[in-house]
């Protein structure tokens, strides 16, 4: 699920919300792109190709309804990749600020990516500190560090 709901972007590239892209336009775009690649593409290919087409579409369409725990899973995931570019951009740049992406880490849904993203908003956090600088969404990152916490904390205390 994590590569191919990433077939469609092979083609109309990776829209952000900072693209300035309405998200029905960017559903039809993406939507347009699996039916070409998985009907048109793979139903072209020989034995097998039709019906690897139609297991592709069905598991892009999975993700793209996100109600499995797979799904979100995946969501989650490529929000905190998101996360860990802003950071590593940050890092090889020096004195980058690209905090107005760490937003995304608000909308993880699962603890335990949200946990993952907390530790690299806290990695964020002391290298801008380190640096003596005070960069954007250091705010945003503290939210989900201590949402983070708490949730370890009560999952502790049930144990």
């Amino acid at each position: 699920m994590a590569l191919i709901h990433d077939m469609a972007e092979s083609l109309v590239g990776d829209i952000t919300p900072v693209d300035g892209v309405s998200k029905d336009e960017k559903n039809r775009r993406e939507t347009e792109s699996m039916d070409y690649l998985t009907t048109h593409l793979l139903g072209s290919v020989g034995r097998g190709g039709k019906e690897a087409g139609v297991d592709m579409r069905k598991i892009w369409q999975e993700y793209e309804d996100n109600k499995t725990l797979e799904a979100k899973f995946v969501h989650d995931v490529d929000k905190l990749e998101l996360v860990l570019q802003m950071v590593e951009y940050e890092k090889r740049k020096g004195k980058l600020d690209l905090g107005e992406f760490a937003w995304v880490a608000q909308r993880i849904v699962l603890a335990e990516v949200r946990e993952w993203c907390a530790e690299v908003l806290r990695e964020r956090e002391h290298y801008w500190k380190d640096l003596g600088i005070e960069a954007s969404g250091l705010d945003i990152g503290k939210s989900v560090i201590d949402h983070s916490e708490a949730e370890q904390k009560a999952q502790a205390d049930t144990t």
